[in-house]
């Protein structure tokens, strides 16, 4: 008997995984204008996606972050983030290397690349 199992792995951003820091924070939903609901109506922020706030998360743990923040950026989305249901939890690269080219419906603007130099290099590798 053959048994069949299909594996799915999540969009990896980083382009070294050894070398970044990131940290859990939340990850707010209103405002999720950018982000359309899939075919099960849920609402996820893809990885690579920058996000910011007023408030540093690194200060209050508190803090919620939102998306498209770029004058506000504090970092990137590891991983995706399901905010159909809220606010969620979501893994923040503050330091490190993005690969753009690995991320397919996300574009990071000049500004958000200006706010995290020196903190995170984004470059493009296919």
């Amino acid at each position: 008997m053959t048994v069949k199992h299909d594996f799915i792995s999540e969009n990896q951003v980083l382009g070294n995984v050894q070398h970044k820091v990131a940290l859990p924070a939340l990850i707010g939903s209103t405002g999720v204008t950018a982000v359309t609901a899939d075919n099960f109506g849920r609402k996820v922020i893809p990885a690579g996606t920058v996000v910011g706030g007023s408030a540093s998360f690194l200060d209050d743990s508190q803090a919620v972050l939102s998306a498209g923040q770029d004058a506000n950026a504090q970092g990137v989305l590891e991983h995706d983030v399901d905010v159909t249901s809220g606010n969620a939890t979501g893994t923040v690269i503050i330091f490190g290397f993005v690969n753009t080219a690995r991320i397919p419906n996300v574009t990071v603007s000049d500004a958000a690349k200006k706010s995290l130099a020196g903190k995170v290099t984004f470059f493009n590798r296919q």
